[in-house]
Formats: structure tokens, sequence, C-alpha cells
């Protein structure tokens, strides 16, 4: 047997001398201080049910208008959808013709064909107006109200007209009030007055067209007017338009404005968005947040929500503050009481509409993949806290991934899967089901590396970090027997048939039968010597790593795993078919297959010339994914110790994931505040990646840049095991997140 230091061609491989890991420059630490984490409570109304406005009082009671008169909404919580009802409460407010609805001094008040009145202050609100036809109103200083029919107007307190008047040649669409100057505002389709409470005199303070909405914004310094074609601003002081119209909102067409807890809220046919401190928008569209995508009207609601009526129900947006270690908490929630499968970290599926009390777990091409992602968190877990709640969450996904071996019956050969006998046609890929030897079970077999090099992450990061030692025997042994098996089989994953898998081929015939420039020749070299050096780590045979050496030196695996990643694109026109299959554009489960195996290639290096080529290896890599902002993949590329990972975006991606892991419809191709590029060989398609809240849910081997997920209802849940928790943990093991801050 030879040497690997007996090889001369190696050190020619890594340029003239030997390299050192240069000193890590200390991290940037993200400090986990309380951040504003949103969800929606959403209450459905009955089909064709017609609502109009929606208001809060004090008491936080919420009350909606409908065409038939009060509703409200009952027994929503998030994930559990409420309804809408009559409301009751004041039985004899059926008599009343109530047209619209809001609110004085944090109390109700209805607006009706003859009064505004009000079952606060003892009822004693009653006061008469004379348009008949009435449908709008605001509430003044002093229990005054400024009403119109959309062609009228008058101003009227204790039942007294004090005021009548019209817009010349308009229509009043809406009507606000300034308390600090105590003057109305009067939005018409095409333009704005202002009339003042004190001399009752109606002013035009601006023209324009095709308004639809407005509110007072910025303290009362601007009012906002919605268009038909985007959004202006308008300055009191100066009595002029702030600017051009804003037309790059993710809708033009404005149906609502409402200010809501200093934030400028905007409601359109697709949805609602506010405005960010960046001039940037939070969109909120679909069932992850609306019952329906026609916003009515917006308020705001108790405990500073947000009320987004739409034409379906009605959403509630609610900002809870938290830590990231306390989200990551409902996350482990999630995970254990709704994605656990036989120890596997599974997807629900096939539920009613969202609802999470019905699905069943599913079988998965995958399943010791997002398993030994999960557990993978689960380790770091441990690791950083010593709770023995994630010491038996590890135990038991081990004891899953550790029958992966034993149910094969073939030494060393992992299925992909396994779950009870006697249903494989109700299984997905039924035909790659084989029976077990094992009574009243089958497997699935064809087993990918993609499994593979997720199961000697795991069971290589167990093996250092958890500190129960027959758990860190079992994971050695795992990687003892999976590693003989491609060894022994000439770096090939050989299923029942005694043949290949289709993926699970690292032999430098396969290998590099690839142009250059086709990833899998890049990918396959770098998991298989990641691999083989946990396997040299944490056994010490000889055969790893000679074998490692073998592949880098005299395959050229070494210049394989060096190519630069911009070389990496389409299979040149006298390629293979198959060549030409795998390079068709970039594939984001080779990205997960590479960070995933980055754990080993870079923490079990055998030398440290070899990890500072790969830490070359690995930023080289990061840097084209950076786009991206993926919180896995720049969690992961911390582990090199570099000082810039891009923490901010990893941070970015844990705070503004989604707590509705919950498969809806998403769409955002119609968008005017994203950047559209040309179609790409990386299918990035927008110059700037959308927040995942606003995004479809997706693992980390999907494009980040999808923009829509159609036909879509609520029939499927992922687990965080894999998506968040994997990251977040990660980031608390490495340090570069800490525990929470008060």
């Amino acid at each position: 047997m030879f040497k690997p230091a007996s090889i001369p061609l190696f050190s020619l491989l890594l340029i003239a001398g030997i390299l050192s890991v240069t000193k890590n420059i200390a991290q940037t630490v993200h400090q986990d201080k309380p951040f504003k984490q949103d969800y929606s409570i959403k209450f459905y109304a009955n089909a064709g049910t017609d609502m109009q406005q929606v208001a809060a009082d004090r008491n936080e009671n919420v009350q909606i208008l409908g065409k038939e008169g009060l509703l409200h909404p009952e027994n929503g919580r998030f994930l559990y959808p409420g309804n809408i009802r009559a409301d009751n409460a004041y039985r004899f407010m059926k008599d009343k013709k109530i047209v619209a609805i809001a609110t004085h001094q944090n109390q109700f008040v209805y607006l009706t064909d003859s009064f505004v009145l009000s079952n606060a202050w003892a009822g004693t609100l009653l006061s008469k107006h004379t348009l008949p036809k009435a449908s709008i109103f605001a509430d003044g200083n002093d229990f005054s109200f400024l009403i119109s029919d959309g062609k009228s107007l008058q101003l009227i307190k204790d039942s007294k007209n004090i005021w009548s008047g019209n817009l010349p040649d308009d229509e009043v669409l809406d009507i606000v009030f300034q308390s600090t100057a105590n003057q109305f505002w009067i939005l018409g389709s095409k333009s704005l007055y202002n009339l003042a409470a004190g001399s009752n005199a109606l002013t035009k303070a601006f023209s324009g067209s095709s308004f639809t909405a407005f509110d007072l914004a910025n303290k009362g310094k601007n009012i906002v007017i919605g268009t038909a074609e985007g959004y202006l601003l308008f300055d009191i002081n100066s009595k002029k338009q702030t600017g051009d119209i804003y037309k790059k909102l993710p809708v033009n067409k404005i149906a609502v404005i409402k200010e809501v807890n200093n934030r400028i809220w905007f409601g359109s046919d697709e949805g609602a968005f506010a405005l960010r401190a960046d001039g940037k928008f939070d969109y909120y569209y679909g069932e992850r947040w609306l019952p329906g995508n026609r916003i009515t009207d917006i308020a705001e609601g108790p405990n500073n929500s947000v009320l987004l009526l739409t034409n379906k129900g009605l959403g509630q947006i609610i900002f809870q503050t938290m830590s990231l270690e306390e989200k990551a908490m409902i996350f482990e929630k999630q995970v254990r009481q709704r994605h656990i499968r036989n120890g596997f970290n599974a997807s629900r599926v096939n539920m009613d509409h969202g609802n999470v009390a019905t699905g069943y777990m599913d079988d998965s091409d995958n399943d010791g993949l997002w398993t030994s992602m999960y557990l993978g968190g689960e380790i770091f877990r441990y690791a950083v806290t010593k709770d023995p709640e994630a010491l038996q969450n590890c135990r038991e996904s081990l004891d899953a991934m550790e029958r992966l071996y034993s149910v094969t019956g073939i030494p060393g050969f992992p299925a992909r899967s396994f779950e009870r006998s006697g249903h494989i046609k109700e299984l997905s890929d039924s035909d790659r089901w084989q029976h077990s030897a094992e009574k009243e079970w089958d497997w699935k077999s064809t087993t990918s590396s993609d499994e593979i090099i997720g199961h000697i992450f795991a069971f290589g990061a167990m093996a250092e970090l958890v500190d129960d030692p027959p758990m860190k025997r079992r994971a050695v042994a795992l990687i003892d027997t999976v590693m003989s098996h491609i060894v022994k089989n000439d770096f090939y994953l050989i299923d029942f048939d005694g043949k290949p898998t289709m993926w699970g081929k690292w032999n430098p015939e396969y290998v590099n039968a690839f142009p250059i420039n086709v990833g899998d020749r890049k990918l396959n070299s770098s998991n298989i010597v990641a691999m083989l050096q946990t396997a040299y780590h944490f056994t010490k045979k000889e055969k790893y790593k000679a074998k490692a050496f073998e592949l880098m030196n005299k395959h050229g695996y070494f210049e394989n795993m060096m190519r630069p990643m911009k070389v990496i694109g389409k299979a040149p026109e006298n390629a293979d078919e198959h060549s030409k299959q795998m390079s068709d554009g970039w594939n984001h489960s080779d990205d997960e297959m590479y960070f995933v195996g980055y754990w080993g290639l870079y923490r079990y290096a055998f030398n440290d010339t070899l990890k500072a080529k790969y830490k070359q290896q690995i930023l080289d890599h990061w840097e084209i994914e950076r786009p991206e902002k993926e919180g896995a993949w720049n969690i992961f590329t911390a582990l090199t110790g570099v000082k810039d990972f891009d923490l901010k975006e990893a941070v970015w991606y844990l705070q503004e994931h989604p707590l509705d892991l919950i498969d809806w419809s998403i769409k955002n191709s119609h968008r005017k505040d994203i950047e559209l590029l040309e179609p790409n060989f990386r299918r990035q398609t927008t110059k700037e990646v959308l927040p995942p809240d606003e995004r479809q849910v997706q693992r980390h081997n999907a494009n980040m840049f999808s923009l829509d997920r159609e036909g879509r209802n609520g029939d499927a849940e992922y687990s965080a095991g894999d998506i968040w928790l994997l990251p977040y943990w990660m980031g608390r093991y490495l340090g570069v997140i800490s525990a929470p801050q008060k």
C-alpha cells in the first residue's frame, strides 16, 4: 500500500511550498435582541358575505360592517382560523340602518341614514343629520362629525347643522380629520380640499386625477394620496406635492390607504403592503396572510396589530416581539408535534385548506437527508444548551437513521426511507419500494448521493459534539459502515439488484466523464473527499486516507474541487446527452450537497495545507451564492472562521422567515417594485431576492428567486427542522449568533 506522503504530485497540485491556515480574524457576532415577528390570524366569512369596513375599540373588540349589518370575528388564533359571524352583542342595533363605522375616542360610532350614534357614553351620542344617502363620515373634535353622501357635505354637532356644502365639480371619496390643525381633509376623485372646523372655510388644496384613497401620515405633516397608477405625497405646510408619483409598488392601483402605528399601509386587489423605512415594502399576499386578496379596508387592531379586511374575511397581522431563540422554540414544537414520522423529519401533506389537524406525514425520497439536517440542528442545539430534550431528539432521529441501514439487509447500503408493509401502492415512487426481511416493513431503494452526504454530515457532528458515549460509537460505526461499502464497491453505492444507484456514483470513470464545466464533476469530487476525511478522522483507518489522496492526486479530484464556480455552466455541444441534461441550469440541490459536505471537508481536513485550500473553495462557492442571502449557506461559510460571511443577511433570513410554513399560493411576478433580469443560467429572476415571508416556503435546495407558487391551497406544511433550525443552531454553536439578549 502506498503512503500519501510518497506521492509527489500532491505537492505540485498545492503550488510551491506548504500553505498554512491563516489565523482567523474575530468574527462579528449577532446579538440576539428581540425583533418584531409578524404572523397572521385569519377569520373567514361565509361565501357571499359583503364586508365594507372594519374597526377596533379600546376594549379590543373588532367589528366589521357588512351589507346586512354588524359582524365580528371569533375564535381565531395562529394556524387555527376563526370565523366571521353576526354581532348580536347589542341586539337592538339590528334595527339601525348602519352605513359606516368608525371610532371616536377609541369607541365605536356608527353612521345611519339619519344619525351618528354610539353605544358608548351611556348611549348619549345621537346626532341627527339630513343626508339620507350618507355613506362617509369622519369624527372631529368634541363630537363633531363631517358627513357626505358622495355629493353633499354636512358638518354636524349635537344634531345641529354647522355647515353644508359640496366639492365643486367633484365627488367625495373619503374624509379624514387632522386634530392638530382642527381641520377636515376631503378627497375627491380629482381634487383635495380642506375644511377648517373653526371658520368652516372650504379650500381647494390640490388638483390631480384618478384619486382613489388617502390618509394623513408622518405625524400629520403629509397626506398620502392613492391613485390608479401609484401614490403621491402632499406636504401640508407648503400645500404642494412632494416629488413625483411613486410607481415602484407591489401593486400600483391603490384601493385603500391607512397609517397604522406610524407605518403607511396600502390595500389593493392583489393584497396589501406596508412602506418600510428603507423605502421598500413588506408585501402581504395570499392565504399565508389573508383570507382573500382584494382589500376593502384597513384599520388599527388590538395590541398594535393591523386589520386587513378582504373580500373573503379578515386578516389580523400580529407583530410579536421575540428573540431568535424564542422563534426557534416555536419551530421546535412545530417539528415535534407534526413532523416526526418514525423518527424522520417529514412534511405533512393532504391537509384540508391549511388545517394542521388534518393530513398525514409523508414519505420522501430524501427522508435521510432532511432528517440529517434536522439531526444536525439538534446536535448543535445540544452542544450549546445541553438540553436533555435536544439529546432525546438526537437519539430518536439516530434510531431512524440507523435503521435505514439494517432494514435493507444489504451490508452498508442504507434505504431512502422505510414504512409499514402493505401500502406500497400508496407511497411515492411505488416502483422503488422493496420488502424487508424485517416483518411488516418495506424500504425504499435507489438511495442517492444527497442522502449519503447528509448522513456523513450528521454522524460526524454527532461523533464530535454529543457527549453520550453509546451515541458516539453508533455514529462512528455508521460512518464506517457506509464508507466501507462505498470503498469496497469501487466508489459506487450498490443497490438490491447489484447495480449502482443512479446518483450514488463517485468513481473516477463516472465523475471525470463529465466536461469540466458540468457541476457534478466538481460536486462529486468534493463530496467523496469530505466523506473519506470524516471516515478517517473518526475511525483512523488508513484505507480512507489513502483512497482520498489517490482520488485527489491520481484521478484529478483535487483539481476538480478547486475549479472556480464561475466555470460551471452548460455542457459544450459535443458533450454526451447525460452531461447536457445535468447542466441545463444551476442546480440548487447541488449547493445543498456542497455546503452540507463542507462541514467534513473543512473541519476534518487531513492537514492545514488542505484546510487552507478548502477554505478557498468554500469562499469561492459562497461568493457566487451571496445574492440569494441564504441563511444556511452563510452560516456554513462561517465555519471557516472568515470575518465576512454575510451575517446580517443570515440573520435577515432567520428573522424574515414566516412562522407559517404551510404551502399556500404565492404571487410576485406582477409586482412593479422588483427589477426583473433576463433569463440566465442561474435562473435568478430578480436583481434582489425577496424576503422569505413573501415567497413560497421552500427548502435550501430550491431556487430562492422563484417568484410564484400557483395552485396551492394549504394542502401541505413543511418542517422547520431542516429549513430553519439547522442554520439557527449551527450559528449558535459557531458563536456567530448569541444567546438571547434582554
